[in-house]
């Protein structure tokens, strides 16, 4: 009897901890963008997975740069984003979960809209979720630079 019991509360936890486990490992949310050369504050980006199985994200908040104003529309960008309104706008394409390394995303694209620079792009999210570490490239890998983004609850900072 006290066997049985034990199994079941057994059972029990290792479900609870393999959901957990699943949550965490989600990149679907808001995160917050954070200029890795000033450390500024960018925008929040929400996150979803959508029909086809791939990551998109798109502009949900932006915050003002050092000197109080916000860029409202991607100037520099190329077609068919030039010109466009930045809150809406899609700046994470095509990201898939890699299936040689867990909590990794390979062959998106990112789209750094205060610059208007298209990159290649692939994520890796850390152990506790909250953070996605993005790496934008042109050509190979190591041609690149890495930012941080941090998970954060809501689309309003």
């Amino acid at each position: 009897m006290n066997n049985q019991i034990l199994l079941k509360c057994s059972i029990a936890l290792i479900a609870c901890f393999t959901s957990i486990l699943s949550y965490a490992s989600t990149i679907e949310g808001y995160w917050r963008s954070i200029d890795d050369r000033t450390g500024e504050q960018l925008t929040i980006i929400e996150i979803r997975k959508a029909a086809d199985n791939t990551y998109r994200g798109k502009i949900v908040y932006i915050y003002p740069n050092a000197q109080g104003t916000i860029v409202t529309h991607c100037v520099n960008c190329p077609p068919p984003y030039t010109g466009k309104p930045r809150l809406g706008l899609e700046v994470l394409t095509g990201l898939v979960e890699d299936p040689n390394k867990a909590n990794s995303f390979i062959n998106g694209r990112i789209l750094e809209s205060k610059t208007g620079k298209v990159y290649k792009g692939k994520a890796r999210l850390n152990a506790d979720g909250k953070h996605l570490n993005m790496r934008g490239y042109v050509g190979i890998s190591a041609l690149g630079r890495n930012t941080v983004w941090i998970r954060t609850d809501s689309a309003n900072p």
